[in-house]
């Protein structure tokens, strides 16, 4: 990977791998704009305090936005989710193969 690669994937990764960063990014992939409230139980497990610093530094990433209605990704947000969509039959694929092993 180049250091101009490097420079790019950094931030980001060191965003993602926040503590429910990604599954507050995936609790709005539908498009839906969710309340603060729909938010923290999409998510499930996180602790308000939480929440409102995954919001702020996704907002300051310019992922996350918040309108009339609720929280919603922004264009770049929905491009990052869109890249990420394999994730979910990879998800599937991947359970299965670990469900086998443990049999």
């Amino acid at each position: 990977m180049s250091t101009k690669e490097n420079a790019a994937i950094g931030p980001l990764l060191s965003l993602l791998e926040s503590r429910y960063a990604l599954r507050v990014l995936w609790a709005l992939k539908d498009g839906h704009p969710q309340t603060f409230r729909l938010l923290q139980d999409s998510v499930g497990g996180i602790t308000p305090n939480t929440l409102n610093t995954r919001i702020k530094d996704l907002r300051e990433a310019s992922l996350l936005d918040h309108g009339s209605n609720g929280y919603f990704v922004t264009p770049m947000g929905a491009d990052l989710l869109k890249r990420m969509g394999d994730l979910s039959a990879f998800a599937t694929k991947w359970a299965a193969s670990q469900a086998k092993k443990g049999t």
